[in-house]
């Protein structure tokens, strides 16, 4: 099977309306990781059809649980899931941040070349980084553990946003170490077409002020 037709075999499993323009720039975008993986090592998983499954679906399937008109993608790395995200829902202002000059090069060079006319690139630590407005959904696919990803980048999510973490196997203990001032809005299994795998989302949003 190829490429093409696995990634359009898992958009119709997702239940995702996705142009096919809109998926060959998808492809586009795995290319253009495959070619910079070779000086930049953005990515462990090399092989094509894993990548369709493990980074293009695996980003995918949150589509359903987005429901922002702002987003900020936390330690974005490759571009994951911001990349897919902005491709999916040209409707949404997304923010890729990463602190690594190497990987916001890349991420900068993806937007150009990708079109991307909804996507900024921002290269700064997240604990550090003050945006001049805060966003309603803040993400994170491979940053941190979920305290540690709160401690960071909470501060990057408005009064009344949610704060989505991706994860594999559903993490009791993260969980369980949530820092005040948070709480879980709930935490939804993610099946992934060709990825064997547990995947959760989990939801986060601000404790409301007593």
């Amino acid at each position: 099977m190829s490429l093409a037709e696995l990634l359009a075999q898992g958009v119709t499993e997702l239940r995702l309306d996705i142009p096919e323009e809109t998926q060959r720039k998808l492809l586009d975008y795995l290319a253009l990781i495959q070619k910079w993986n070779r000086v930049y090592n953005l990515t462990a998983v090399r092989d094509g059809q894993k990548m369709a499954s493990h980074h293009l679906l695996d980003c995918l399937a949150v589509i359903p649980h987005v429901r922002a008109h702002r987003l900020v993608d936390v330690g974005s790395g490759a571009g994951l899931p911001g990349i897919p995200l902005a491709l999916a829902l040209p409707q949404v202002q997304l923010t890729l941040l990463d602190s690594n000059h190497k990987k916001a090069t890349f991420l900068r060079q993806a937007v150009i070349e990708l079109g991307l006319n909804n996507v900024e690139v921002e290269c700064a630590r997240a604990e550090s980084w003050q945006p001049p407005q805060l966003f309603e959904m803040v993400v994170s696919r491979a940053f941190s553990d979920l305290p540690q990803f709160l401690d960071a980048a909470g501060h990057l999510c408005a009064a009344d946003g949610v704060i989505a973490a991706m994860k594999g196997v559903y993490p009791d203990e993260e969980i369980a170490q949530l820092p005040g001032g948070f709480e879980l809005r709930g935490v939804i299994p993610l099946a992934v077409p060709g990825l064997e795998a547990e995947r959760h989302l989990v939801l986060v949003q601000r404790r409301a002020a007593p």
